[in-house]
């Protein structure tokens, strides 16, 4: 039976064109008027889907073509709808609407709406830019004509006048309405990552729902709300898939183990604070559809941390705190637990804290020690983008030959404390940790801790967490 999502996607021609600054400000917009939005960030996409979720009060959802197939994509969205009871998705796309990972736009924003049958709004940057405006829209129609572009929102407008003329070309050269005009701001309104984005993991700052309140107040006064909603609402209706039921389609059932472990359920803690706090929601979802029960825990609380069997060290910026974590008593726990065999799963920002130490503007922390690397932070992404990587190194993780599909975004780079380890991963696209024996590579294994910088999708790798389960279990045997 035909499911009915209500749906519309922010789009642009290219990265900042405005795309951000216009979904927060319609979510936060649609939410005063009393909708349930449902927030999606088109790719991986940690901090951009952070801001979507304030904006809406809702946790957003990743959607990118990179990790699921057409029909299991639609799955998840639909999946993610029911679970919010959203009455409207609102997706926010990633750089330009057809850039994607080819010449034939593999991924990309274009790719995903045409996937969901989705409305398209694009924002466009009109900086000292009239009539010509008219023709990059009409080229846009015309690229690739499925996909529906159905609204413009002008950005960056400098005068009334300039509004004027730049209505008048597109109302005579092109058939795409425009649904609202956004005046030129003399400061960018959001802040930077390193301006306080960190602090999502231990709650959203006041100053950051004043910033979503200001921009849901420009976007009201200048863009045309009702006409995007009715947009979204004449969204054909989606083809019915398969239930979306995450990672745990290939998870063992706690009602289908046998022996000792029947009765066990493995507890399997992970850390979300200022350091720490770029998570996949379906990923926690797996373990917990694996059979795991979640302990919520912290770095910085003094505390000893509860009983466990497991513990998963997600991604984050944790060089914006090193100082304070190079004194937190859980760095020694780390080590002993990693010494013996508590099955620990660390990506980015977890790799950072398992590392000697992290360095910074010539200072060095100390951090664990559990493998010999230093992690040095540099001003630009030493690592952005998606990855392709195939396990060639025996681990207790990934049976080899095991093909992941991830993505990467971290600041630092590896100094290796003498001869590099050898890597459980080769990196076909990606950069990992770098050049190992003259290919790329990525992951370190030491016991049963597993440590790299690919961020992994769990519905993608549905091996991931039924391994997990199962490392915890048998740990908590021996």
């Amino acid at each position: 039976m035909p499911v009915r999502l209500p749906r519309l996607c922010v789009s642009a021609i290219s990265g900042g064109g405005g795309k951000t600054l216009l979904s927060l400000g319609l979510a936060r917009v649609l939410k005063r008027m009393g909708l349930a939005v449902k927030p999606f960030k088109k790719g991986p996409d940690y901090i951009d889907a952070a801001w979507l979720s304030l904006a809406a009060g809702e946790q957003a959802t990743n959607l990118d073509p990179w990790f699921l197939p057409r029909d299991r994509l639609r799955a998840l969205f639909a999946y993610a709808m029911s679970q919010s009871r959203g009455e409207i998705g609102l997706i926010e796309g990633n750089r330009g609407i057809f850039d994607g990972l080819d010449a034939a736009g593999s991924c990309s924003t274009a790719e995903l709406a045409r996937w969901l049958a989705c409305p398209v709004v694009i924002t466009l940057n009109c900086t000292k830019m009239t009539r010509t405006a008219a023709a990059l829209v009409q080229g846009l129609r015309g690229f690739e004509p499925d996909v529906a572009v159905r609204g413009l929102v002008l950005n960056q407008i400098g005068s009334p006048r300039h509004e004027t003329a730049l209505r008048r070309a597109l109302e005579t050269h092109t058939d795409v309405p425009v649904l609202g005009a956004l005046p030129r701001l003399t400061e960018n309104p959001l802040p930077e990552r390193h301006m306080g984005l960190a602090s999502f993991g231990e709650g959203l700052s006041e100053r950051a729902e004043a910033v979503l309140d200001s921009l849901a107040d420009f976007v009201g006064a200048h863009v045309n709300v009702g006409a995007l909603l009715a947009a979204a609402r004449a969204a054909p209706d989606l083809p019915e898939e398969k239930p979306f039921r995450g990672a745990e389609d290939e998870s063992p059932r706690r009602g289908r183990q046998t022996g000792t472990a029947a009765a066990k359920t493995p507890r399997i803690g992970y850390v979300r604070d200022a350091a720490l706090w770029f998570y996949y929601r379906e990923n926690l979802e797996s373990l917990s559809g694996a059979g795991a029960k979640l302990l919520r825990l912290s770095l910085f609380d003094g505390r000893p941390w509860p009983e466990m069997d497991g513990l998963y060290l997600g991604g984050g910026f944790p060089e914006d705190t090193a100082a304070q974590l190079r004194d937190s008593p859980h760095l020694s726990w780390l080590r002993d637990m990693a010494r013996r065999g508590m099955p620990i799963y660390a990506e980015c920002g977890g790799f950072m804290l398992l590392a000697r130490g992290i360095e910074r503007e010539g200072q060095l922390w100390q951090m664990s020690d559990i493998f010999p690397v230093i992690t040095r932070c540099c001003a630009r992404p030493q690592g952005l983008g998606y990855v392709s990587a195939s396990v060639t190194r025996r681990n207790p993780w990934f049976s080899a030959g095991t093909r992941i599909r991830g993505h990467e975004f971290h600041y630092s780079r590896c100094e290796w404390c003498g001869e590099p380890p050898a890597a459980a991963l080769r990196l076909e696209r990606g950069t990992g940790m770098g050049m190992i024996a003259g290919e790329a590579c990525d992951g370190l294994a030491f016991n049963n801790v597993f440590a790299l910088y690919t961020h992994i999708f769990a519905p993608a790798v549905p091996s991931w967490a039924r391994n997990f389960a199962r490392l915890t279990l048998d740990w908590r045997k021996e």
